[in-house]
């Protein structure tokens, strides 16, 4: 009896259950106040409690009925919405078999072989279902015909219940084809007219434009502008002159490849205006697509012409991606006569210097004569300021195994000269860091000291690359010049304080010169004499400098031999390998790269040797061949007539086909 009556019970709803007790509870109290109530109660009780299960039960069956007639109608409609689908519609199995498919997909393909882009489709869900077991969604974008579709769909895992495939566990997949096409469009559509902007500038306009003859001058200006108008006018663009030597360039991203394609062919329409005095004018060329705004894309052009001047000028870039692509700078840099600038940056450094409580200079890894040569000057300029000085260098490079031996008779630089760890420890924020003959951030000797520096001056004389030091306070920065010991010295010439070079100092500045010059052969100027006689004056023994670099008779071997396997891969160019695993395979692979020079018939050479890390590629030019260019390509830089490289990952063997590839394709892109 209680368990009919606890089924009885359970069958109710919670708020009925409630009611139920309630009028119990009243009942009791009624029967306890008069007796003779307690069979009407108990009966009245019975009946309230039995219709109460009736109604409940009667009200359960309505909204089963409802309930099937609602599931019925969503089934009735979802078939019907399945079969009458706008999307083209497929339900197949993952072996290809196809189960159903709607009448909008037999119309829409109706004049397209379907089934090999359906194969083609099947592979690539297949896949992804291996991959990712658990997403069960799909979405796909596929061209079929001449539209493009976004494919949508789901699959599902059921038992085949055929023979053959009786107990194994197939997926079933249900596709929509959405035509997407005009959306596509819409968004390319989008993209193509954006804007990119671009900064044009006359290279050494004030110095060229004095060479000309007054009467000729305005004949020229208006012969260059018809030029720049008509080059923008191809890409329907928007050309301003906003000053006499700059331009900026507005156009639609559309005509970006074009201009790719075109490889900036205004570069050499300028080059060719004839002049009575044989001037050549050059471009510098920088467009960004960077920003949100024009704004922000003219200052992102504007860092890209940085880089572009601090190449040389004669070239153009594009930024698009935080990726630089450059076009032309095949050419020599051309020295700048004036030197205002160095006087400007030499004030400038001097009141950094005093300012500051230390100052810490650093070369680059693997430091040569010229890194540690500047080194050796700005400490004395430092010195001369009466500010402490200490010179970073953290590895003992063969190549400055003789001038270190004469610097160690020195006692002034026993405590001038500390490694990384030291400068680290005591590095602050009135430390001013002095970055010489490198501007690339992963080619100094520490990069962390340049996280940890306030104050950053760099003084190069390479060709900017995509990876320089952006936060620098002053920059000095000259291509044209042959050496940072050359801008160094330049900087002790114009300096207010005056400034005594020891012998030493002096020495290793004109060491520096002469090892970047090839003993005043290549990329020399006025300029380079001038700090070379001053330098001179200062007390340097020639004899003594040319001891630092001699060779011994083990080393002249090894480079004899590295010369007898020479291969020319092209015409005037030699290619040849030092297979030796040693550190100091940059020293010889640049020896090697400089002897392979003076062979009659070869115009440039490279060496490539194995320091046990990397593949180190050393570039040598006598400026009909752009080795900086070439090397580039493989994350090298450098100068026209000297560059370097080292890659990583790979042997000797495809290092040096990469190298091969690489020289085919200059050429390639210089023929077209």
């Amino acid at each position: 009896m209680q368990n009919n009556n606890r089924k009885v019970f359970e069958t109710l709803v919670s708020r009925t259950k409630i009611y139920l007790a309630i009028i119990l509870v009243l009942l009791i109290v009624i029967c306890i106040e008069n007796v003779s109530m307690i069979l009407p109660s108990a009966l009245i009780y019975v009946l309230v409690v039995g219709y109460t299960y009736y109604a409940n039960k009667k009200r359960k069956s309505e909204i089963s009925e409802t309930l099937q007639d609602l599931t019925l109608t969503v089934d009735t409609a979802a078939k019907t919405s399945l079969i009458n689908s706008p999307f083209p519609l497929i339900i197949l199995e993952t072996d290809g078999n196809v189960i159903w498919r709607s009448t909008k997909f037999t119309t829409e393909f109706a004049n397209i072989d379907i089934n090999t882009y359906m194969n083609d489709l099947i592979l690539d869900i297949k896949d992804d279902i291996e991959k990712n077991k658990a997403n069960k969604d799909i979405t796909k974008e596929m061209k079929i015909g001449n539209k493009i579709y976004k494919i949508m769909g789901r699959y599902v895992k059921f038992k085949n219940k055929s023979r053959e495939k009786k107990n194994k566990k197939d997926y079933m997949i249900i596709l929509y084809f959405i035509d997407d096409t005009e959306n596509i469009k819409l968004q390319k559509e989008y993209k193509n007219s954006k804007s990119c902007v671009g900064i044009i500038m006359i290279d050494n306009y004030e110095e060229t434009m004095q060479r000309l003859d007054a009467a000729e001058k305005p004949q020229i200006i208006a012969e260059i502008d018809k030029e720049m108008y008509d080059w923008a006018n191809k890409s329907n663009g928007i050309l301003i002159k906003s000053d006499r030597d700059r331009y900026v360039f507005l156009f639609e991203q559309r005509y970006l490849e074009g201009i790719k394609e075109d490889k900036f062919s205004i570069l050499d329409k300028i080059k060719e205006i004839d002049t009575k005095e044989k001037v050549q004018f050059t471009l510098s060329i920088a467009i960004s697509n960077e920003g949100l705004t024009d704004k922000e894309k003219y200052k992102s052009a504007r860092s890209a012409m940085d880089v572009v001047l601090g190449r040389g000028g004669d070239q153009a870039v594009i930024r698009e991606n935080e990726i630089y692509k450059f076009f032309g700078g095949r050419v020599e840099e051309v020295e700048k006569r004036t030197k205002v600038k160095a006087r400007v940056v030499a004030h400038a450094l001097e009141n950094l210097i005093k300012d500051a409580n230390k100052v810490m200079v650093m070369g680059h890894t693997n430091p040569d004569m010229d890194s540690i040569g500047s080194c050796l000057g700005i400490y004395r300029l430092a010195k001369s300021l009466d500010t402490n000085a200490y010179i970073v260098c953290s590895d003992n490079a063969p190549s400055l195994e003789a001038f270190r031996k004469s610097l160690d008779k020195e006692p002034e630089y026993e405590d001038v000269i500390i490694n990384k760890e030291v400068a680290l420890e005591n590095i602050d924020e009135d430390t001013v860091l002095v970055v010489v003959d490198t501007h690339k951030v992963n080619y100094v000797d520490s990069p962390e000291l340049l996280e940890r520096a306030k104050k950053i001056v760099v003084v190069d004389h390479h060709r900017r690359s995509t990876n320089f030091i952006e936060n620098a306070t002053l920059m000095f920065q000259e291509v044209y010049a042959s050496s940072a010991a050359e801008l160094v010295t330049e900087l002790l010439q114009y300096a207010e304080v005056k400034v005594d070079l020891k012998t030493i100092e002096a020495e290793s500045l004109y060491a520096g010169i002469m090892m970047d010059t090839k003993n005043f052969t290549f990329k020399t100027g006025v300029r380079t004499f001038e700090a070379a006689a001053y330098l001179r004056r200062c007390g340097v023994d020639i004899i003594r400098v040319k001891k630092w670099f001699q060779s011994d008779l083990a080393s002249f071997n090894i480079i004899a031999d590295i010369v007898k396997k020479a291969e020319i891969v092209t015409d005037g160019i030699a290619v040849s390998t030092y297979d030796e695993v040693t550190k100091d395979a940059n020293l010889i692979c640049a020896k090697a790269a400089d002897e392979l020079l003076t062979i009659s018939d070869i115009t440039a050479s490279f060496v490539l040797g194995n320091t046990g890390e990397k593949i180190c590629i050393s570039g040598r030019s006598i400026g009909d061949i752009n080795v900086q260019v070439i090397l580039e390509k493989l994350g090298g830089g450098g100068h026209i007539t000297l560059a370097g490289a080292q890659v990583e990952n790979m042997t000797m063997e495809e290092a040096k086909q990469e190298l091969i590839n690489r020289i085919h394709e200059y050429f390639s892109e210089i023929e077209n």
